[in-house]
């Protein structure tokens, strides 16, 4: 099962969504702020993509954090930054099974890829 993981009211969020309905790609959506985010979930997103990219450093939240919060960056430190406010992870992040796609875009590949390989 494609699951979608996001914030509702997130723009991207919302196009990847839109995107996705548009294809007729079926998909459970999870939002972060209503439903939740595990250690378990947070750690599965670290092993398949580079923490580095999952953590959203343009995001209102990073830029709310102290100068001490912000430095020294681990990858530990950073998923448990992101634990305590899932709005600095790096939105869309799709969940198809065998890969995880980070953001969206309409034109990347991965988002294509899925069009063309969809179950009827």
């Amino acid at each position: 099962m494609t699951t979608l993981y996001g914030i509702k009211n997130c723009d991207t969020v919302k196009k990847a969504r839109n995107w996705l309905d548009q294809h007729g790609i079926a998909y459970s959506f999870h939002d972060f702020r209503a439903d939740g985010i595990t250690p378990e979930l947070l750690q599965h997103f670290a092993a398949h993509l580079d923490w580095n990219k999952l953590l959203n450093r343009s995001s209102t939240s990073w830029r709310q954090l102290s100068a001490e919060q912000q430095s020294d960056l681990t990858q530990e430190k950073a998923l448990q930054l992101m634990l305590a406010t899932p709005t600095l992870i790096k939105r869309p992040v799709l969940d198809v099974g065998d890969k995880l796609i980070l953001g969206f875009s309409a034109k990347e590949d991965s988002y294509a890829d899925l069009a063309m390989h969809k179950k009827p």
